[in-house]
């Protein structure tokens, strides 16, 4: 558990560092939040009715920024081949990388993303699901993230690759995080969609890792 916690707080220090971190994840959502009322207008009553989705594809979209180098430096300095000899394993490697890069680069999201929903008009009880639709699905982000980005390890430029790769099994956690939001917006419980949700991201947690790590082993040997 000690070295669990020493590679995440280790990965953590260095996404931090290289390109300002979740800053510029953050940087991004906030511009493409910012750009939208510019071009559909101000009314309230529009920007409220699609501000779920615009907020989760640009915490999706975020997310991807930070995915071409979860692997790639320790793949080029051959420190991914020295976490491989260590006890931990290889899901392990990833959860504790996935962890670090969600906290510098998703967390961020999910703190911010109250302030845009205010900006685009959503009524208070639409704030907390969405909110917390967010802090559920933006882990699973990175850990299927990891997945593209394990298999284009050593790929130049594989950034365009891994979002062909992973955005479309991002589809279901955007679909179940909006019908959550939409549902506390027209008085319904957001509990159910938080539930699916909530059982889409533990699979993701299970099985995503034993894939990355897989590929990861094929790129290493």
């Amino acid at each position: 558990m000690s070295a669990f916690i020493a590679l995440a707080r280790r990965d953590l220090a260095l996404a931090l560092r290289a390109g300002g971190g979740g800053l510029m994840g953050l940087a991004f959502f906030a511009m493409t939040l910012t750009l939208v009322p510019l071009g559909v207008g101000p009314e309230p009553a529009v920007l409220a009715r699609i501000a779920p989705g615009l907020i989760f594809v640009a915490a999706a979209l975020a997310a991807l920024l930070s995915l071409e180098r979860l692997f790639q430096a320790d793949y080029e300095d051959g420190g991914l081949d020295l976490l491989w000899l260590s006890p931990l394993g290889g899901p392990l490697i990833v959860i504790a990388k996935c962890l670090a890069q969600w906290a510098a680069a998703g967390l961020p999201l999910v703190i911010a993303a109250p302030v845009f929903a205010l900006m685009f008009h959503l009524t208070g009880p639409a704030i907390a699901p969405l909110v917390g639709a967010l802090l559920i699905a933006t882990p699973a982000f990175f850990v299927i993230g990891s997945l593209g980005a394990a298999l284009t390890l050593g790929v130049r430029r594989g950034g365009l690759l891994i979002a062909l790769l992973v955005l479309p099994l991002y589809v279901p956690f955007v679909i179940f995080g909006v019908a959550a939001v939409d549902a506390a917006q027209m008085g319904h419980p957001a509990a159910p969609h938080l539930m699916l949700l909530g059982g889409l991201s533990l699979l993701a947690l299970i099985f995503a890792p034993l894939a990355s790590a897989a590929a990861l082993r094929i790129s290493l040997d």
